[in-house]
C-alpha cells in the first residue's frame, strides 16, 4: 500500500461519516419541526400544582400582581383542575374559575425565566419609582413591534395598558413586561374586541393569562371537531354534515376577516385541528396563535437566505427562493384558504360523511372546488389569482348545501 492511500482511505472515511452525521441531524431536525412535542415535558398534576404555588408565593412577596391572583392564592375561586400540556417550555392548564372553566397559559414556567424591566431596576437604582409615563408607552410599543411586528400608537396600546398607579406598582409593571414577552397573549388582547374568531383574554397573574375553555379539535373526531356542546347538537347523518358546512363557513368567514379586516393581513402558519375548537353556534376560533403573525412580521420571517424553495418554506407559509440572490422572497405564496382547505377541508369533502346527505353532483363539486382550493398550481391561474375565486364558489356550494339539508328536514 503506498503512502498516499492510507491519508485518502481516513478522509474517504471521515467524510462518510461526517455525511452519516450530518444525515441524522437533519433527519432529526426535521422529526422535530414536523412533530415539536417529542421533546416536551411530561405534563404531571404535581408539577403543574408546584407552579401554581411558586406563582403564589411571588404574589403574597409582592413580586408579581394581577387580577385573578386573589382569586387563586387567596380566595380559592380559581382553582386547578388538570394539566393540558407542556411544549418546549409553555405550560397549559385547565382551571374552574367561579364554575367556569377556563385555561391558563405562559410561555415558560417561572417568572424569572422573562427579562425584566430596565425602567424597574433604573428607578430602583435611583430610589424612587417615579418615571415618566411616555417612556413607558414607547416601551410597551417597542414590545408590541418586536412581538407582532406592528408599529401602535399610544392610544391603540389600551387592552395592554397597566392602568393606574397603586401600591404594588411595580408589580403591576413586572407582571406586564412577562406578558407582553409572549405572542400569543399580545395578539389575543389586541383581537379581542375586533374578532370573534380569537380568545378573549379574561385576567392574569403574573406571567400566566388566561382564556376560555373550549374544547379543541382533533383528527380522532370523524368531524374534527367535537360536537356534544353545540346548539341542536347534531344527529345522524344530514344533522353532522349540516354541522359540517356550518363549521366550514365560519372557517371562510375567518379567513375573509383575517385577510381584510385589520390593518394588515393574519398569517395563520400552523394549521391543524388543535389550533381551533368551535362554540355552541358553530364559530371556528383559533385558540392558539404561536404561529399566526400580521403581514409585517410575515415578510421579516420569510426574508431568509435560500438554495431552493424548500428552505423558504415556514411550516405552513411558503415563499419562494430567488436563486439569484439566494434570498427567499418576503411575500407568502401561498394563503390561509389554501392550508385550510388541504389540512380541514380536505378531510371533511373527500370523507364519507356526505355519502347519503347530499346528492351526487353536489359532492362531486364540493371536492372539485376544495381540490382547486388546496392545490390551486393545479389549475391554468397563479396560485394569488385562483384564491379569490375559489373562495366564492366554495362558500356558494356550501350556502347551496345548508339549502339542500334544510329542505331535506322538511
Amino acid at each position: 500500500m503506498s503512502q498516499w492511500s492510507r491519508p485518502l482511505e481516513a478522509q474517504v472515511a471521515l467524510l462518510a461519516c461526517a455525511a452519516w452525521t450530518a444525515g441524522w441531524v437533519l433527519a432529526a431536525a426535521l422529526l422535530l419541526r414536523a412533530h415539536p412535542g417529542v421533546l416536551s415535558e411530561r405534563c404531571t398534576d404535581e408539577k403543574s400544582r408546584r407552579i401554581l404555588a411558586a406563582l403564589c408565593r411571588e404574589y403574597e412577596g409582592g413580586v408579581l400582581v394581577g387580577d385573578l391572583c386573589e382569586d387563586l392564592c387567596v380566595g380559592e375561586k380559581l382553582l386547578y383542575q388538570r394539566c393540558l400540556y407542556y411544549e418546549r417550555g409553555k405550560k397549559v392548564l385547565q382551571a374552574d374559575w367561579r364554575g367556569r372553566p377556563i385555561i391558563l397559559k405562559s410561555k415558560e414556567e417561572a417568572f424569572s425565566s422573562f427579562q425584566p424591566l430596565a425602567l424597574l431596576q433604573d428607578a430602583a437604582d435611583e430610589g424612587g419609582q417615579d418615571f415618566p409615563e411616555a417612556e413607558l408607552l414607547l416601551l410597551v410599543a417597542g414590545e408590541v413591534k418586536n412581538a407582532l411586528g406592528l408599529e401602535l400608537s399610544g392610544g391603540s396600546l389600551g387592552p395592554l395598558w397597566p392602568g393606574r398607579r397603586g401600591p404594588r406598582w411595580r408589580g403591576q409593571l413586572a407582571s406586564l413586561w412577562s406578558l407582553l414577552q409572549q405572542e400569543e397573549f399580545v395578539l389575543f388582547s389586541l383581537l379581542q374586541d375586533l374578532s370573534r374568531h380569537a380568545l378573549p383574554v379574561l385576567g392574569s397573574c403574573g406571567h400566566f393569562y388566561a382564556v376560555e375553555y373550549l374544547a379543541a379539535g382533533s383528527p380522532r373526531h370523524r368531524a374534527l371537531f367535537p360536537l356534544d356542546g353545540a346548539t341542536g347538537a347534531p344527529r345522524g347523518g344530514r344533522g353532522q354534515a349540516k354541522a359540517v358546512s356550518d363549521m366550514a363557513l365560519s372557517f371562510l368567514d375567518m379567513v375573509s376577516h383575517f385577510e381584510d379586516d385589520f390593518s394588515h393581513r393574519l398569517h395563520l402558519c400552523d394549521v391543524k385541528p388543535e389550533n381551533f375548537a368551535i362554540r355552541s353556534d358553530f364559530t371556528v376560533v383559533a385558540i392558539d396563535v404561536d404561529m399566526a403573525f400580521f403581514e409585517p412580521k410575515m415578510r421579516e420571517i420569510l426574508e431568509q437566505n435560500c438554495t431552493g424553495d424548500e428552505d423558504c418554506n415556514f411550516f405552513d407559509c411558503f415563499s419562494k427562493c430567488d436563486l439569484r440572490v439566494k434570498k427567499c422572497g418576503a411575500e407568502r405564496v401561498n394563503s390561509n384558504l389554501q392550508v385550510i382547505c388541504d389540512k380541514i377541508f380536505r378531510h371533511w369533502f373527500s370523507s364519507s360523511l356526505w355519502s347519503s346527505a347530499l346528492s351526487f353532483p353536489l359532492q362531486r363539486q364540493l371536492r372539485e372546488a376544495v381540490q382547486e382550493c388546496a392545490d390551486p398550481g393545479r389549475t391554468a391561474r397563479s396560485p394569488r389569482r385562483a384564491a379569490p375565486d375559489v373562495f366564492w364558489k366554495l362558500r356558494r356550494l356550501l350556502r347551496e348545501t345548508q339549502r339542500k339539508l334544510q329542505e331535506a328536514e322538511k
